[in-house]
């Protein structure tokens, strides 16, 4: 098959919109698919550590096939990684469907494919991150990460909704449906342009799987990047803490309690928007260590705060100002990487934050069951000062970055 060079696109055309598509029906797949099996693993079993074991199981993979991934997305055509993950992935929604369906149900089957489900998801997000700044300009690269991000926080808002109420009226059945919808992937992403396979001296080599590593320890501004997500939604995630607030701080109900789930999502969907709308931002550097302050402080006001308003306040700030740390970051990761690289780096950069997530989960909940939840909110809302103050010291040049496609041009300074 003969290729053609792929121009990237400066505008949002078909392909970028296909792009899109493919996320949102992803993630919805996701989020869907996490609440399906939390209430079905524990109406069946009625034991939280078996419950507990569908997140063990599922973020496994992306641990243990950490080196393999980002070779893989360096070596191979980034679309068709894009369109077999997502398979799979279907693939994995049928094997649970079957199994929670038969008259006897296996949890180690259904193990077996949340495994599956997993290693499709440890593909899926380096590629659909590195295929993303193939597609399009640098000049538009960060308005179609805010819309990227907006649409996956779209579905972490409407997915647990849609998947409570087609439990309700189809229970198991619902596996069925999920399969469907994470099957329109594949179809969208036939609609991208097939772009060739990046080519670098080292790809085939064993040193290769290892060159993002060695990329990073040279690259300060990529390395910043990454660490302030790995450091600060560690140690400042306050996510795990709702329901402990919303009961025993708030003095809420369930409504209350949604109503906090959703305030996170609200900001960011409102400033990813507004992100993919604006000119491209100056002073990049500077405004990344702005709102890793905020960030910072709309912990510290959710933290102390004992009214419903302001805490839904302080998270939509939380939200809000997430949405622009992510966009400057992801530009920066996506933009300071050589092509042939990007794979690699965005398998670092996706180890960490799952690592992040789900280890700031447990931090957040273990903390909070030893020394309670208001301490344990103040001091992540402290650790990401003290974070953001070291990173402004200690990465100059990305305090000193103006504009995010600038780091191009400096990639080997």
């Amino acid at each position: 098959m003969k290729f053609f060079m792929h121009t990237p696109v400066e505008k949002f055309c078909l392909p970028v919109l296909a792009f899109l598509g493919s996320r949102i029906c992803f993630g919805l797949s996701m989020q869907m698919v996490a609440v399906a099996l939390g209430w079905h693993i524990y109406e069946i079993t009625g034991d939280a550590f078996k419950l507990a074991l569908v997140g063990l199981v599922f973020v496994l993979p992306i641990f243990v096939f950490f080196f393999l991934t980002g070779f893989v997305i360096d070596r191979f055509r980034r679309r068709d990684i894009l369109i077999a993950a997502t398979s799979i992935d279907a693939v994995a929604f049928v094997g649970m469907a079957v199994a929670l369906t038969s008259d006897e149900v296996s949890l180690n089957w259904v193990y077996f494919f949340i495994f599956v489900h997993g290693i499709a998801h440890a593909f899926f997000t380096p590629a659909q991150s590195a295929f993303l700044a193939n597609l399009v300009s640098p000049k538009i690269l960060p308005k179609a990460i805010a819309l990227n991000a907006t649409m996956g926080h779209l579905a972490t808002t409407v997915g647990p909704f849609v998947a409570g109420v087609l439990i309700t009226v189809i229970d198991r059945d619902v596996y069925w449906l999920i399969t469907a919808v994470v099957l329109i992937c594949p179809v969208l992403y036939s609609l991208l342009p097939t772009i060739p396979v990046p080519v670098a001296e080292n790809s085939r080599t064993f040193e290769g799987i290892f060159a993002g590593i060695h990329y990073l320890r040279a690259n300060m501004m990529v390395l910043g990047a990454i660490l302030f997500d790995l450091v600060i939604v560690l140690f400042g995630s306050v996510i795990a803490l709702l329901p402990i607030y919303a009961v025993d701080i708030l003095e809420t109900d369930a409504d209350g309690l949604g109503l906090l789930r959703a305030m996170p999502a609200l900001g960011s969907v409102v400033v990813g928007i507004t992100l993919a709308r604006m000119s491209p931002m100056r002073r990049v550097g500077r405004k990344l260590f702005v709102v890793l302050v905020l960030f910072s402080f709309s912990i510290l006001a959710f933290a102390i705060s004992e009214m419903l308003w302001l805490s839904c306040l302080a998270l939509v700030v939380y939200g809000a100002v997430d949405m622009v740390s992510v966009n400057i970051r992801m530009s920066m990761v996506q933009l300071g990487t050589p092509d042939d690289l990007r794979g690699r780096v965005n398998a670092v950069n996706s180890l960490c934050t799952s690592s992040s997530n789900h280890l700031g989960t447990f931090r957040a909940g273990w903390l909070a069951s030893v020394v309670g939840p208001l301490p344990t909110a103040v001091l992540g809302g402290c650790i990401g000062l003290a974070v953001s103050v070291w990173g402004w010291f200690t990465f100059k040049e990305i305090r000193e970055l103006d504009r995010v496609d600038n780091i191009e041009a400096l990639r080997g300074t």
